[in-house]
C-alpha cells in the first residue's frame, strides 16, 4: 500500500513537472541562444525523476492478487476452462496505463534535451573548425561605434559577453580597435576587465591591440593570419577577403554582394545564436 501511494504521488509530480517543462522550454526557445545553465537545471531535474521512478518500480516489483479459493466441486457440477483465458488483477489496467504514460513522457523529454544545442556546440559549428579569431571592438563587443565616443566612455555589450567568453574557450582571440589617445585605451581595457573578459583565462590584455588608423587594424589582421576576422567596416572586409579564410561582417543591413568567404549578421550574438 505504501509503495502504491508513493507511485501515485510520483505520478502527480511528473504531471506537474510536465506542465512546468512546457513553459520552461517555451521560454528557452524564445531566445536565439539557449541558456545552457537553464537547460542543465531542467535536465538535472528530469534525470532525478527518471532514477526515482525506476527505483520505485524496481523495489515495488510485480504485485499480483492471490486468486480466491474456489469451493470444491461436487460430482454433479462440471467446470469448463478456456486455455487462453487471462486473469487481470484488479487495478492492473490503470496501473499499466499510468506506467506507459510516464515512460512516454520521460522518453520524449530526454529526446528534447538531446536536440537542444549548447552554446559551445553552436560556436564550434559556426566557426567551421577555426582556431584563431581577430575581432574589432567598436560596434561588435562595445556599445560605442566611433573612436570619439571612446574618449568619454567604453561599455561592453552585455548580450555579447557570453558568446565572447565561449569563443575564447576554443580559439585564440585577438581584439583590436582604432583609438585617438592613450586614455581611450585605458577606458577600453578597464571596461573589458570589469566585464570579466580577462578572468576566464582565454583572453589576456596583451591580446587587445590598438592602432591609430583603419589601415593599422587591417595590418594587424594580416600579420596574425586568423581563420576568422570580425569587423563592421565593409572596406576592411573587402580588403581582407583575399587573405582571410572566413570573415563575419557585422551590419544591420545585409550587403547585396559579398565574397563567398564573407558572412553577414546584425550582431555577433545573433550569428552564434543561429543553429
Amino acid at each position: 500500500m505504501a509503495t502504491e501511494t508513493s507511485k501515485d504521488e510520483l505520478l502527480q509530480l511528473v504531471k506537474r513537472f510536465s506542465a512546468y517543462l512546457t513553459v520552461k522550454m517555451s521560454n528557452l526557445f524564445s531566445f536565439n541562444t539557449p541558456d545552457s545553465r537553464s537547460v542543465g537545471a531542467v535536465a538535472g531535474l528530469a534525470v532525478a525523476i527518471v532514477f526515482t521512478w525506476r527505483w520505485l518500480r524496481s523495489n515495488s516489483g510485480p504485485q499480483r492478487r492471490q486468486p480466491k479459493q474456489q469451493p470444491p466441486t461436487t460430482s454433479s457440477s462440471v467446470v469448463t476452462t478456456q486455455p487462453n483465458a487471462v486473469s487481470i488483477p484488479y487495478g492492473g489496467v490503470s496501473s499499466s496505463s499510468e506506467d506507459l504514460t510516464v515512460e512516454k513522457f520521460l522518453d520524449e523529454f530526454c529526446q528534447t534535451i538531446e536536440v537542444i544545442p549548447s552554446l559551445g556546440r553552436i560556436v564550434r559549428k559556426n566557426l567551421c573548425g577555426g582556431r584563431k579569431v581577430t575581432c574589432r571592438l567598436l560596434g561588435v563587443i562595445l556599445e560605442e561605434s566611433s573612436p570619439e565616443e571612446l574618449q568619454s566612455q567604453a561599455t561592453v555589450r552585455s548580450s555579447v559577453l557570453e558568446v565572447l567568453l565561449e569563443i575564447t574557450k576554443f580559439c585564440d582571440v585577438y581584439l583590436m580597435e582604432r583609438v585617438l589617445d592613450d586614455e581611450s585605451e585605458q577606458k577600453v581595457l578597464a571596461a573589458l576587465e570589469n566585464a570579466g573578459v580577462f578572468t576566464s583565462g582565454g583572453l589576456v590584455k596583451d591580446k587587445v591591440l590598438f592602432c591609430s588608423t583603419e589601415t593599422g587594424r587591417s595590418s594587424f589582421v594580416r600579420q596574425l593570419e586568423p581563420d576568422w576576422h570580425i569587423d563592421t567596416n565593409p572596406e576592411i572586409i573587402f580588403q581582407l577577403a583575399r587573405f582571410i579564410k572566413y570573415q563575419l561582417h557585422i551590419s544591420p543591413i545585409r550587403p547585396e554582394r559579398t565574397a563567398a568567404n564573407v558572412l553577414s549578421s546584425p550582431s555577433l550574438e545573433q550569428f552564434f545564436g543561429s543553429t
